[in-house]
């Protein structure tokens, strides 16, 4: 006969969990104390891990410096374009100038 299904609160969940990431047991050995399929944990410990990450994932060192760097290569490129624009009006200047 088919096995009636169980149905585990919210508290349950969170408590399996917890013994998982602060334990460092796997979530097999976790299953197998509390009498649960390995499957349902293992399920339970990554929507828990995908809720408590950021939508993009959990940001490397170089990813939080990069817009600072960024910033500072468009400062940079836009000084550059200044400079270059100056010199450009001093050239049309002097060729006018030359013409004459």
């Amino acid at each position: 006969m088919a096995q009636t299904r169980r149905k585990f609160d919210a508290e349950f969940h969170e408590g399996a969990v917890r013994i998982v990431t602060e334990t460092g047991k796997t979530a097999t050995e976790v299953a197998g104390d509390l009498g649960i399929n390995p499957g349902t944990l293992q399920n339970w410990v990554n929507k828990a891990r995908r809720q408590a990450e950021p939508a993009g994932g959990p940001l490397s060192e170089s990813e939080r410096e990069e817009p600072a760097r960024l910033r500072a290569a468009d400062k940079e490129k836009s000084k550059k374009i200044m400079e270059l624009e100056m010199e450009r009006e001093v050239l049309k200047r002097c060729m006018v100038l030359w013409v004459k």
